[in-house]
């Protein structure tokens, strides 16, 4: 049996139980995977939750808004994790003591790996500054991107990554309003890392005649998978990449870590659409 769980505020729409689950089967292994809402646990704090899933015996933990960069500060991450990259997303409980990782970061690799192959990112803009701005910008870095460029409407949060991201080596700015236009048309790569496009949040935060030339576009948003941001993007004859292959590949890692399976991620993408084809759509 291998007990996981998902910490975190307001979660009960998340999807990685059954993710995780379903791994789990194609392993051969007994996966129950449980949702500890911080809204639901009368006097939550995250080192107490962390310490309580450890003594219970659970194998490890993801960790999701808004507790990721306060998993950081109180856990040791692991060695593939870069020094300035200060959010962590998965928990193993080990013996010789607590491990961090983030799996968006690596997830995100692996998935655009999957998509565009070994095509460099070149210039890319960055819409969105947060927890998975974070971990998609380093992934960026990891993949060889030239130059990134963040644009977030709150300056502050914008500039905070910038500042991260250079401590980490990239190639970084800021963009501001005024200069978007053009730097969206110069861009190689285009990437979404705000809400818009969620099913409650609905549009795109590129303008689509903005669109053309280049080269690729992903969407960190997976519901709905196809949003109108890729509909433009696609329409515009770029390649593109869903929000569903950043939720898939950061679980696939989040449950080698746990498991130290290895998955076959072809494979699973079969078994997870025919047991829930509705993923296709969102």
């Amino acid at each position: 049996m291998l007990k996981l769980g998902l910490i975190g505020k307001g979660i009960s729409r998340s999807q990685s139980a059954r993710l995780h689950v379903l791994l789990g089967r194609m392993c051969g292994i007994d996966v129950t995977y449980d949702y500890l809402d911080s809204e639901k646990i009368a006097d939550f704090d995250l080192i107490g939750q962390l310490a309580a899933c450890a003594k219970a015996g659970y194998a490890g933990v993801n960790v999701t808004h808004p507790y990721k960069t306060e998993a950081r500060k109180l856990i040791q991450r692991r060695k593939r994790l870069p020094e300035a990259l200060g959010a962590v997303n998965t928990v193993v409980f080990r013996e010789d003591g607590w491990r961090g990782d983030n799996t968006d970061y690596v997830g995100f690799m692996r998935g655009y790996r999957g998509q565009f192959g070994d095509q460099a990112p070149g210039t890319v803009l960055q819409m969105g500054a947060g927890g998975v701005g974070l971990a998609t910008a380093f992934g960026l870095h990891g993949l060889g991107a030239e130059r990134i460029l963040i644009h977030d409407k709150d300056a502050d949060r914008g500039h905070t990554l910038v500042a991260t991201l250079k401590a980490g080596g990239a190639n970084v700015a800021f963009v501001t309003e005024p200069e978007l236009s053009d730097v969206i048309r110069n861009a190689d790569g285009l990437i979404n890392c705000t809400p818009v496009g969620m099913n409650q949040y609905p549009g795109s935060p590129i303008d689509a005649a903005l669109m053309g030339g280049q080269k690729w576009a992903f969407d960190a948003v997976y519901t709905p998978v196809e949003t109108a941001f890729l509909h433009s993007a696609r329409k515009a004859g770029l390649s593109v990449m869903t929000g569903f292959e950043l939720f898939f590949f950061q679980g696939i890692e989040a449950f080698e870590v746990f498991s130290g399976a290895q998955i076959d991620g072809d494979a699973a993408r079969i078994e997870y659409f025919n047991a829930y084809p509705e993923a296709l759509t969102g």
